[in-house]
């Protein structure tokens, strides 16, 4: 009997245990967050100021950012007849387009004018100004023509800064001014209607980085 209560009590701290670690690695559970300070890195302020309102672009960006998701945008793909979601609901795309929306750059517009202009860079069959904005492969390709293109090492941590756009085979976010313990910052995104918070420590459990870029 003695034997079976250790045995018990064992399995139930593994299983303890790996549920902790679960719900840590998918954010379940809050990651400490540390800045740009604590690891003696100089936070980048771009020399662009877009839309002229006093703050520059890539620290626009990423207030504009936390202004969207402030909001709690539920996750839904839904095609939208105003391009930019005019309800509750959105995805990850939404999250990058409406950060630099509000820092003046349009990307319903300009990802459009750059499909006209560059055809046979895009994997499109009929062009739709609503939806292309809105597409992880269209923003890729647009960023790598326009935006200036950083490392995806994200050993190199001071190379990343809040306000950047982080892209992935499928996904797509804005990069944190936060950061983890190793100084790889957070990824503020939408990945799923199961999220719980916007602003994750996942770049560090993700091989799929396939661009990362800053706008000015």
């Amino acid at each position: 009997m003695k034997k079976r209560i250790i045995l018990f009590c064992a399995l139930f701290i593994v299983l303890l245990s790996v549920t902790a670690y679960l719900l840590y690695y998918f954010n379940y559970l809050p990651h400490r967050k540390y800045t740009n300070e604590d690891f003696n890195i100089e936070t980048y302020k771009s020399q662009i100021d877009k839309d002229n309102d006093g703050i520059d672009d890539q620290t626009d960006i990423l207030e504009n950012v936390r202004n969207y998701i402030a909001k709690n945008p539920q996750y839904k793909s839904k095609y939208y007849n105003t391009g930019y979601p005019n309800d509750q609901y959105g995805v990850c795309t939404d999250v990058v387009a409406n950060g630099l929306k509000g820092a003046g750059y349009d990307l319903m517009e300009l990802v459009d004018k750059h499909i006209r202009l560059n055809r046979d860079k895009y994997d499109i069959e009929i062009i739709d100004k609503n939806i292309d904005f809105r597409r992880v492969r269209n923003l890729n390709v647009y960023f790598s023509d326009t935006a200036i293109t950083l490392t995806t090492d994200i050993t190199k941590i001071a190379e990343w800064q809040g306000g950047d756009i982080v892209v992935f085979k499928k996904h797509i976010g804005v990069v944190s001014n936060r950061r983890n313990k190793n100084g790889v910052p957070f990824v503020i995104h939408h990945a799923n209607p199961y999220q719980k918070y916007y602003e994750e420590d996942i770049l560090e459990f993700r091989d799929d980085i396939i661009g990362h870029y800053r706008v000015s």
